[in-house]
């Protein structure tokens, strides 16, 4: 609807002129506005009766109409104005930038404005018309009607029942006096049956004043003087009944066929708001229909004022506009000159700075940081080179803190990028091999290089010694990266378990049978040896010899199962939290592709324990797990290991989401027992010994969604005896330990 008001703008050649305002369209403009305000006039004056109201439709087309027509107005306005101001700023170009911002508030006011104002004009139109239709008239009316009937109702049966009344009275006076006790239980009993309240009978002596002969006054009041020799007069005259309103209750009076001037007056009381409700709605049923000759002046008026209200708004708009336009021109004029400076080369170009945080200060602040950030721009590329050299050196110092050995590796030469200082030593090096080749200093892992396999056993001469290492690789662009761990010595422990329990097993094979064989030969020398000849010597030759032997075997088990024990553990309060980052960080660095995480309370907990065996246990455990991920070859792997401290009981459990436990769950701790090519069934073994020589047990469980979780459970009650200070323990609690241990099993 504003198409037109736009300035026009041309090339420096003429080329491509747009079609401007022109004083024509603008003379248009206020001609349609007066054009649309006398039609809207004239339509209102003619619109149906008085007393009813406009349609809303039309009504709001109406509004439509002028608001449109008189923001355009308003919009040409500012317009003149903004080029009239332009003209004298020295940005200059028409003024375009004033026109731009009046055109561009005028519209964000004017839309909003305009569909408010149609929603508000028929939302209140509507419902006044809801209020005002001739449904509500008649629901009014109906109301005031159907409370009147009610009292009227009310008015009809008291006068009916009380004539009644009267009827059954009479019958009770031809066979009793009016001051008998029957004809007062009779009394009683017609209020009851009819459901009213207070009765009385009067008598008009010759003198004509009234006499009460009988009466029920339930409420105490003075219900003779509710008769009037009036109402009694209209009995005579031929009236059935006189009704007797009150603000509480409707009485009746009517002649009593008992001797001449004997009148009944019988009333039921009812709630005292029933008369003044039908008062009220008669009094609301008379103000809605003043309300409704003022609705059709009400409707009109509260359109004019959403008109006014909508082009105050537009109007206020455009002020803005043009404020807004005149603080932008200056500061820009400056940032223009220097801008074109800056193009010129001159980076030292800057522009006033102003106080003001708005968009214009903010602007040129940013023009001046603009303008010194690239004077400093060798500075600063120096600052990052320092940067970067010192985020290496940070790189160095972490990794010469970790004790698995680290190598990168170029991807093209296979050249060796960095060392950390454990791998030197592990591998023996006195000089860090930094740019030279991996095959000249390892060619072993070198070779590990060629193969498919991420991880494998790596046994390298060191100094004359043959070391076993457990090495892994982790690929990406810019070439591979070898983690590396001394495992020798966790081999040779190992190796020494299973002999350990295959001695162990000997032992208590040959032991069992020792005692009875034993026991039977000492028997047979002491029941049969004095039966035998003196000169026979082969009985006792043969019993000694079996003796004898018993003694030896006996011997040797004792020597298979001191070879069968383990070191002795040495008890310290020690940090779980430490011993479970030390296991976790060398796989977590092997396999990037798994997500490896630690959860523990806060405090974390610790346990009295071996520091080295239980991380060889929670190491082979981690180990199977990644096994177990890598087994599962799925996207994207995790294992997590929980620390908990509840009930005086330390829990670590480690969950993986690899291929799960398999079919023979119960005889994976056996020693020997294992379900993969490589394994050597001994790994589970050590580690049920070691826990259960921590006084804990291992259960093994299902993960949901797939995996499994190994939990390791220890009471701290034991274990808390156990803690020594020295680097051996005690005699006593060498004693207590093992007395411990033989209980345990």
């Amino acid at each position: 609807m504003f198409a037109g008001v736009t300035s026009s703008s041309s090339s420096p050649t003429g080329a491509g002129r747009r079609v401007g305002v022109t004083p024509a369209i603008e003379l248009m403009v206020l001609a349609a506005a007066v054009a649309v305000a006398v039609a809207s006039y004239f339509a209102l004056r003619g619109e149906g009766d008085p007393g009813r109201l406009i349609q809303p439709p039309l009504v709001a087309s109406l509004l439509v109409a002028n608001i449109v027509t008189g923001i355009a107005l308003m919009m040409l306005l500012g317009r003149r104005i903004a080029i009239s101001r332009a003209a004298r700023s020295p940005v200059g170009v028409g003024g375009r930038l004033h026109v731009r911002l009046v055109l561009l508030f005028s519209l964000v006011a004017a839309v909003p404005a305009l569909l408010v104002t149609i929603f508000a004009s028929l939302l209140f139109q509507y419902g006044v018309q809801f209020w005002y239709s001739d449904r509500a008239r008649g629901m009014f009316e109906n109301a005031a009607s159907i409370a009147q009937e009610s009292y009227r109702k009310e008015l009809d049966r008291v006068s009916s029942e009380t004539v009644t009344m009267s009827g059954d009275l009479a019958g009770y006076l031809r066979d009793n006096a009016i001051d008998s006790k029957r004809f007062t239980e009779g009394l009683f009993y017609q209020l009851y049956l009819r459901n009213l309240s207070e009765a009385l009978v009067v008598q008009r002596g010759k003198d004509g004043e009234l006499r009460t002969l009988a009466l029920v006054n339930p409420y105490d009041r003075p219900l003779d003087r509710n008769v009037t020799p009036a109402m009694t007069a209209k009995l005579d005259a031929g009236a059935r009944t006189v009704v007797i309103p009150a603000s509480d209750r409707v009485g009746a009076l009517t002649p009593l066929d008992y001797e001449p001037g004997t009148y009944l007056y019988s009333a039921r009381v009812f709630d005292q708001q029933l008369e003044a409700q039908m008062n009220r709605g008669s009094a609301v049923l008379a103000d809605y229909r003043q309300l409704i000759a003022r609705a059709r002046s009400l409707q009109l008026r509260f359109n004019a004022a959403l008109l006014i209200v909508s082009l105050l708004i537009v109007g206020v708009a455009v002020w803005i506009a043009l404020t807004v336009a005149d603080r932008l021109v200056r500061p820009v004029g400056e940032l223009v000159d220097a801008a074109r400076r800056v193009e010129g080369g001159d980076l030292s170009a800057r522009v006033t700075e102003t106080r003001e945080r708005d968009e214009i200060g903010t602007l040129s602040n940013a023009f001046n940081s603009m303008t010194a950030r690239l004077v400093a721009q060798n500075t600063a590329l120096t600052t990052a080179n320092a940067q970067l050299d010192s985020r290496r050196a940070l790189i160095e110092a972490v990794m010469s803190g970790v004790s698995a050995g680290v190598i990168s590796i170029d991807a093209t030469d296979r050249t060796i990028r960095l060392i950390n200082s454990s791998a030197q030593v592990l591998m023996g090096l006195a000089e860090p091999p930094v740019g030279r080749k991996l095959h000249d200093v390892a060619p072993e892992l070198d070779a590990l290089l060629d193969q498919s396999g991420r991880e494998a056993a790596v046994q390298l001469n060191v100094q004359g010694e043959m070391r076993t290492f457990a090495a892994r690789i982790a690929r990406d662009g810019s070439g591979p990266i070898i983690t590396f761990d001394d495992i020798t010595q966790q081999l040779t422990d190992q190796r020494r378990a299973a002999w350990a329990d295959v001695a162990r097993r000997i032992a208590h094979e040959i032991k069992n049978p020792l005692t009875p064989i034993q026991l039977a030969a000492e028997r047979l020398q002491r029941r049969y040896g004095s039966k035998i000849e003196a000169g026979d010597t082969t009985f006792a030759r043969l019993t000694d010899t079996i003796v004898r032997q018993v003694g030896d075997l006996r011997r040797m088990v004792d020597e298979f199962s001191s070879f069968a024990r383990m070191p002795k553990p040495v008890f310290r309060d020690e940090s779980l939290v430490d011993i479970a980052r030390q296991t976790m960080f060398l796989h977590e660095v092997a396999h990037p592709g798994i997500r490896f995480a630690l959860e523990h309370a806060d405090p974390a907990p610790s346990l009295v324990c071996d520091r080295r065996q239980l991380g060889q246990a929670l190491t082979n455990i981690v180990k199977n797990a990644v096994e177990a991920v890598e087994e599962a070859d799925a996207s994207e792997g995790s294992i997590t290991m929980t620390l908990a401290d509840v009930d005086d009981r330390v829990t670590i459990a480690v969950s993986d989401t690899g291929i799960g436990l398999p079919l023979e769950r119960d005889r994976i701790v056996e020693p020997y027992m294992t379900t993969r090519a490589r394994g050597t069934g001994l790994g589970l073994a050590i580690v049920k010994k070691i826990v259960e020589e921590h006084f804990g047990t291992m259960t093994f469980a299902d993960r949901p969604g797939g995996g499994t979780i190994v939990t390791l459970s220890f009471d701290t009650g034991p274990l808390a005896a156990l803690v020594t200070d020295d680097d051996h323990p005690s005699h006593d609690d060498g004693r207590m330990i093992a007395a411990l241990t033989r209980n345990r099993i």
